[in-house]
């Protein structure tokens, strides 16, 4: 008989005997415990999976944030005329709170966000279809707008402080030019990739320009134009305080200069907190109206 036969055979015994050893329950073999460290790495995969998937995780990040705060004022790191500690910015915001103070300078800056954002992401609007539904015209103001989009906001403020003075106008001008490129880029190439085949159809049905732009360009924009808004609320909203911080009579960013001027550093970490919750309210408020939207793309 073939040997080779025999050793496979005997093999494939050994395999079925040692199966049976784990399975049958009598025999003192099937006691033998299962290596546990292949496990572990899936019980670590586990737990952070569970750990991300829980509703308050995104919290983790401000909280280890806050410890070190804490963590480096309390151990005398950094200055307490640089750094004060968090409750020391706590008690002071609210000082502010009770006194009305914070409350109108949080209300006249949201007023000038409105005003400079509603103007710029209009004109942006309608500058971005005009360029993208006409090649010529896009041809003409392409090298134009592009240099003026590459010029930061924040560089264009003593130029508008001369032009508009430190009035409400300059602070509205200023907010309209940080949302202008940022809405019309957007609205110009969501027009550029619109699918070749939609106007087609268009053609095919005989629409009227109106018709096109109402019915089939239109509808096919509303994502990306709604993702530059957002993109071009938040940039504004920093823009604006940078502008308040250089040259205003109130608003958060005026605040904040006040304080660095009477050495109240814990004012400044009002405003400066107060600044990144604004912004994540404003951004969290308008992805809610984003959805809301778009609630037909998930019928």
């Amino acid at each position: 008989m073939n040997p080779g036969v025999l050793s496979a055979g005997s093999r494939g015994l050994g395999l079925a005997e040692q199966a049976r050893m784990v399975v049958q329950p009598g025999r003192p073999e099937a006691a033998t415990p299962t290596p546990v460290r292949a496990a572990r790495p899936q019980a670590r995969r586990g737990l952070v999976a569970r750990w991300l998937d829980w509703r308050f995780s995104s919290w983790t990040s401000p909280l280890l944030v806050l410890a070190m705060w804490i963590a480096v004022t309390q151990l005398a790191l950094a200055p307490e005329q640089i750094l004060v500690p968090p409750w020391q910015v706590l008690v002071s915001g609210w000082e502010l709170v009770q006194s009305g103070e914070l409350g109108e300078h949080v209300s006249v800056s949201l007023v000038r966000l409105v005003s400079g954002f509603g103007f710029g992401s209009v004109a942006g609007i309608a500058f971005g279809l005009l360029v993208g539904l006409s090649p010529r015209l896009d041809d003409y103001t392409a090298p134009t707008f592009q240099v003026l989009r590459q010029i930061p906001s924040v560089a264009l403020i003593p130029l508008f402080i001369l032009i508009f003075g430190i009035g409400e106008t300059f602070k509205v001008a200023i907010v309209a030019k940080a949302s202008f490129f940022v809405v019309a880029l957007a609205v110009h190439e969501a027009v550029k990739s619109l699918p070749a085949r939609y106007l087609e159809v268009a053609a095919v049905l005989r629409f009227s320009r109106l018709q096109v732009i109402r019915r089939v360009v239109l509808p096919a924009i509303v994502p990306d134009t709604l993702t530059g808004v957002r993109i071009a609320l938040g940039r504004s909203w920093m823009v604006l305080v940078g502008a308040e911080l250089l040259a205003a009579e109130n608003g958060l960013g005026q605040m904040m200069e006040m304080g660095r001027q009477m050495f109240r550093l814990d004012v400044v970490m009002v405003g400066v907190v107060l600044t990144g919750l604004v912004g994540l309210a404003l951004d969290r408020g308008f992805r809610l109206l984003e959805a809301y939207l778009m609630r037909w793309q998930r019928r």
